[in-house]
C-alpha cells in the first residue's frame, strides 16, 4: 500500500487542488481514497493503483478531484459561471490520442460505483455528508440486515435461475459485502444460483449475458506477455487462482472463453464458504480456442475463434502461465485447475504439483468430499471401507481421482500396500469393464484399474459380476443408472450406496426420486447436483449433495493459514475425515451422510484447522509458529462481510 505524500501530490499535475487540501488528504483517519492513472505520459508509473484510509479534517471545500486532459495540453482556466471546454474533451476526435487519468478520492459518485466501499443505502447521514453523498440517494437509510431482506425478496420474484444469477452477480459488482451477506446468510438456497446448477447454464449464455468483466482473460494472442497481463490486475496480494480453459465445463462440454464463470463461481464460495477475502482471489480463463462449432458460429461469443491449441502450442502457453504467476505471486498462491479436459488435467496436476501449490478441484476436491461420504454412510451400512467393494461408472479425472483416494484411506486404515487396496476398486468407461487384456489401450490414469477379470461389455453385466456394495457415477451421462441398475444393486445389497455424482442436474445419473422408488426406500442416495426431499410411501427421503463446495474453500483456507507450499495428499485425506466428522446422529436419521450447509463457515474452519494441521506436520507450512488452536485461527482469519464505518 502507498502512502499519499507531499511529494506525490508535488509532481502530480491536478488543477484547483489547495495546499490546504493536500494536507487534509494525508491525515490518518479513516476514509476510502483511491487513487489510479492508466498510460499517463506524466506520470512514471504505468499503472497504478491505491487504496487507503485518509479524510478531511477543518476543510470546507471539497477534497475530490477528477482530471481529464489531452496529452501535452495545459487546462485552459475555467470561466466562471460558463460551459467552455476546459479539458479539451469535446474537441477531441477519433483521430486525436488522448490519455484517459485521474486522481480522485472514493466519495460522491465515484465512492456509489465502487463496489469494494459501495454500501448503498445504508450509507449513514453523517457518511451522506462528509463523503458528498447528500442528494445522491434517497433519504432513507437501510440496515444491512434489512438490504439482505430486500435483496431476497427481489432475487426471489425472477423464476427463471439464470435471471437469479444475473442479479446476484449484478449485485456483486455494485456491492460486493451485501452480496456476500446475502450469500452467507442464505447459503443453500443461493449455492444452486451463483453455482451448479445454474452456472452451467450462464456459462453457455455467457457471451450473451456478459457485462462487466470478472477476472483475467489470458488467450493464446498474449504469448510472451503474460507476465505484464497478470501486472495489470489492480489487486497485488492474491492467494487463490482459480484456472481453467473452458473444454469440460461441468457435463457440457467445451464452452471455451464462456468458462469464465467456473472460476468466478468457485471464488465467490471461497469467499463466502471459506472466509477468503474477495481482494486476494483472482480468476482466470486460459483462451486457447474451442473446437465446439455452435461457439464458433455465435456473434456473441467472447473468445477466439479458432480450434484449440493442442500439444507444444498448448504445453508453452501454461508454462509461461504458471511460471508468470510464481514469479508475480510468490510460492504459496494456490492455482486451482478447474474444468480442463481429461487428457490435460492430469498432465498439468503432475507436471507441476512439486513445484507449485496446486490443486485440481474436479480430482482431489471431488475425491475427497466423496470419500467423506462414504465414510459418513458406514455409519448406515457398517463395516470399514476394506469391507465393502466399489464399481464406478466413468473413468475419467473425477472417477479415477475418488477411486485413487478410497485406496489411499484403505491402504491408511488398514496398513496394506496401495496396489493391494486398489482391487477394492473396480471402473467402467464406454468400452466396458477396465480390466488387464485392455492395459495396452488404456490411457495412463485408467491402467492402474485394470484387474484380473473376464472382459465385461455392459454396466448391468459389471454390475452382476463385481457384485459392488457401491455404485458410483462419473460419467457426465444423464440416467445412466436405470431402474434395473437400481434394483439389481438392491437385491445384492439390503442398503445399497448409490452416488450419482454428474453435473449439472440434466446429466445427473438418476433423481434421487428414482434411486429412493426404484430401491423401494433402501438406498443410501447423494447426487452431485441438489434435489429436493422424497416421499416414498409415506416416508420423507432427505438425500444429501456431495458438493465440491464442502472441501475446497476450507481446504484452501488451511493451505492459506499454514503458509502450505504443496498439496500432499495426506491433506486430501484430512480434509475428508473433518468433513465427516461434522456429520451428527441427527443427520444421520434424516437419511443424510453430508451436514446441512447452512454451518458451512464453521465446518469450513475445522477443515481448514486439520488441512493446516496436517501441513505442519508434514513439514510443509511455512507460516510459524503454529498456533496453539487451529480451529479459532482459521475462524479469525475468514473474511467478514460487515460494513466499514467511514469518516
Amino acid at each position: 500500500m502507498m502512502s499519499l505524500n507531499s511529494s506525490f501530490f508535488a509532481r502530480s499535475p491536478v488543477t484547483g487542488v489547495s495546499r490546504k487540501q493536500s494536507q487534509a488528504l494525508r491525515l490518518s483517519v479513516k476514509r476510502p481514497v483511491v487513487v489510479s492513472m492508466l498510460n499517463s505520459n506524466s506520470w512514471p508509473e504505468r499503472n497504478l493503483s491505491v487504496s487507503v484510509d485518509s479524510a478531511v479534517k477543518d476543510v470546507n471545500a471539497p477534497v475530490a478531484v477528477e482530471v481529464d486532459r489531452s496529452v501535452g495540453e495545459k487546462p485552459a482556466a475555467a470561466v466562471g459561471g460558463g460551459v467552455e471546454d476546459v479539458y479539451g474533451e469535446d474537441s477531441a476526435t477519433e483521430d486525436q490520442f488522448i490519455t484517459p487519468w485521474s486522481v480522485s478520492v472514493a466519495s460522491g459518485y465515484s465512492l456509489l460505483r465502487d463496489p469494494h466501499h459501495n454500501k448503498d443505502l445504508a450509507f449513514t447521514e453523517k457518511e451522506r455528508d462528509s463523503h458528498f453523498l447528500r442528494g445522491l440517494l434517497p433519504p432513507v437509510v437501510f440496515s444491512h440486515d434489512l438490504q439482505v431482506k430486500k435483496m431476497m425478496h427481489n432475487i426471489r420474484q425472477y423464476q427463471v435461475p439464470l435471471q437469479r444469477y444475473q442479479a446476484m452477480i449484478d449485485l456483486q459488482v455494485r456491492n460486493e459485502r451485501l452480496f456476500y451477506k446475502l450469500l452467507i446468510e442464505n447459503v443453500e438456497e443461493l449455492l444452486p444460483i451463483v453455482y451448479t446448477p445454474t452456472v452451467g447454464e450462464a456459462c453457455q449464455k455467457y457471451g450473451s449475458i456478459f457485462k462487466n468483466p470478472q477476472g483475467l482473460f489470458i488467450s493464446l494472442k498474449d504469448k510472451g506477455k503474460i507476465l505484464e497481463i497478470l501486472k495489470n490486475w489492480p489487486q497485488k496480494k492474491i492467494q487463490v487462482i482459480v484456472v481453467t480453459d473452458g473444454e469440460r465445463i461441468l457435463g457440457l462440454g467445451d464452452l471455451g472463453c464462456q468458462g469464465m464463470g467456473i472460476p468466478v463461481g468457485k471464488l465467490s464460495l471461497y469467499t463466502a464458504l471459506g472466509g477468503v477475502r474477495p481482494s486476494a482471489c483472482l480468476p482466470i480463463t486460459i483462451d486457447v480456442g474451442t473446437n465446439n462449432e455452435k461457439m464458433l458460429n455465435d456473434e456473441f461469443y467472447i473468445g477466439l475463434r479458432q480450434r484449440r491449441a493442442t500439444g507444444q502450442e498448448y504445453a508453452e502457453l501454461m508454462n509461461e502461465f504458471m511460471s508468470a504467476v510464481k514469479q508475480n505471486y510468490g510460492e504459496k498462491v494456490l492455482i486451482q485447475f478447474e474444468d480442463f479436459a481429461n487428457h490435460n488435467a492430469f498432465d498439468l496436476l503432475e507436471k507441476y504439483r512439486t513445484t507449485h501449490l496446486v490443486f485440481n478441484d474436479d480430482i482431489q476436491g471431488t475425491a475427497s468430499v466423496v470419500l467423506a461420504g462414504l465414510i459418513s454412510a458406514l455409519k448406515l451400512v457398517g463395516g470399514s471401507l476394506a469391507d465393502h467393494k466399489f464399481l464406478f461408472l466413468g473413468a475419467g479425472e473425477a472417477g479415477t481421482g475418488i477411486a485413487e483416494l478410497i485406496a489411499l484411506e484403505i491402504s491408511k486404515q488398514v496398513s496394506t500396500p496401495l496396489e493391494e487396496s486398489r482391487k477394492k476398486v473396480w471402473l467402467v468407461d464406454s468400452k466396458g469393464l477396465i480390466v488387464r487384456s485392455r492395459l495396452d489401450s488404456l490411457q495412463h490414469f485408467k491402467k492402474p484399474w485394470a484387474h484380473d477379470h473376464e472382459p465385461v461389455d455392459k454396466f448391468l453385466d459389471a454390475i452382476k459380476t463385481i457384485r459392488p456394495t457401491v455404485l458410483i457415477g462419473s460419467s457426465g451421462a444423464g440416467q445412466t443408472f436405470t431402474k434395473e441398475v437400481v434394483e439389481t444393486m438392491s437385491s445384492l445389497n439390503e442398503k445399497p450406496i448409490i452416488l450419482a455424482l454428474s453435473n449439472p442436474t440434466s446429466q445427473s445419473e438418476c433423481t434421487a426420486e428414482q434411486a429412493y422408488t426404484w430401491s423401494e426406500g433402501r438406498a443410501i442416495f447423494a447426487s452431485g447436483s441438489p434435489f429436493g426431499p422424497v416421499e416414498y410411501n409415506g416416508k420423507l427421503y432427505v438425500s444429501g449433495q456431495a458438493n465440491n463446495a464442502y472441501i475446497f474453500p476450507g481446504f484452501g483456507l488451511g493451505l492459506i493459514i499454514s503458509g502450505a507450499i504443496r498439496v500432499h495428499d495426506d491433506m486430501l485425506l484430512a480434509a475428508s475425515e473433518a468433513l465427516a466428522e461434522q456429520v451428527t446422529q441427527e443427520h444421520f436419521d434424516n437419511g443424510l451422510i453430508y451436514p446441512p450447509f447452512t454451518n458451512i463457515r464453521k465446518i469450513s474452519a475445522h477443515i481448514a484447522a486439520k488441512v493446516a494441521a496436517k501441513a505442519y506436520e508434514l513439514g510443509l507450512a511455512s507460516r510459524l509458529p503454529k498456533p496453539e488452536n487451529l480451529v479459532a485461527h482459521a475462524e479469525s482469519c475468514m473474511y467478514s462481510p460487515k460494513y466499514h464505518s467511514y469518516r
